[in-house]
């Protein structure tokens, strides 16, 4: 048994610093969570994402694997996330007609919203005296993953403590969104799908598209217009918190 484990781990040794086994990992995690998120019923509280999260730890965990080498060999991954948000272009586009309708509100919403999401967390972090890195890395909490790493390198935060944040903030955004959207009687899935791509970035947004395609197709509005707003004025919200 323990040649056997010798084995297997000089193996992990030769594949750890290669994206194949990086690859691996990741989509057996993706699976296993979507599959345990299924047998549990779906609940909003428990996500696939947090679920393969978790499971993503235990492996490299149980491997022995540094999270450096996971990350060098997951990189291509991360450069997807570009694209992917690019192709949520495609139900914006079927529902450009609802999104006309609601352009004031929209316009309106937007700023004070996405200018409260940064400042907030950078006002608590503040608070408790984090260091200027850890400022920069809570900042983009609610913009979704591929804006937000180029934000927080900007500002010379840590990736791997803004993507935590990331998870945190898009699993109680939506918990939030649901929870009082049911207690305001709010039924119309536009705004609750604006919301929820809004505040919850990537997870509020898969959220939206359980609930409808145009609840879908706003959270995909709000997602994207919070990056692109955040990643104009955050620079200048952190100057004042970070002289």
């Amino acid at each position: 048994m323990s040649d056997l484990w010798l084995r297997f781990r000089a193996l992990v040794d030769e594949l750890s610093g290669l994206p194949m086994l990086a690859v691996a990992l990741t989509l057996a995690a993706f699976f296993v969570g979507e599959r345990g998120f299924r047998l549990l019923r779906q609940p909003i509280w428990c996500p696939p994402v947090l679920l393969s999260a978790f499971l993503l730890s235990a492996f490299l965990l149980v491997l022995g694997l540094e999270f450096g080498q996971y990350r060098e060999g997951a990189q291509w991954l991360t450069w997807l996330l570009g694209p992917a948000t690019v192709a949520l272009g495609v139900p914006l586009y079927q529902q450009m007609h609802h999104i006309r309708a609601l352009w004031r509100p929209i316009l309106v919403t937007l700023p004070v919203a996405a200018t409260l999401a940064a400042v907030y967390a950078l006002a608590f972090a503040a608070l408790f005296g984090a260091s200027p890195e850890v400022l920069a890395s809570v900042a983009p909490k609610s913009v979704t993953a591929p804006i937000a790493i180029g934000i927080t390198e900007q500002l010379g935060g840590s990736v791997s403590l803004m993507m935590g944040g990331l998870l945190v903030t898009g699993v109680l955004a939506t918990l939030c969104v649901d929870g009082l959207g049911r207690w305001l009687g709010i039924v119309d899935d536009r705004i609750l799908g604006f919301a929820l791509g809004l505040n919850g970035h990537a997870i509020g947004t898969a959220r939206a598209f359980a609930i409808s395609p145009a609840a879908g197709a706003f959270a995909s509005l709000g997602m994207g217009l919070t990056g692109l707003f955040t990643a104009l004025m955050l620079p200048l919200a952190f100057s004042v918190f970070v002289p």
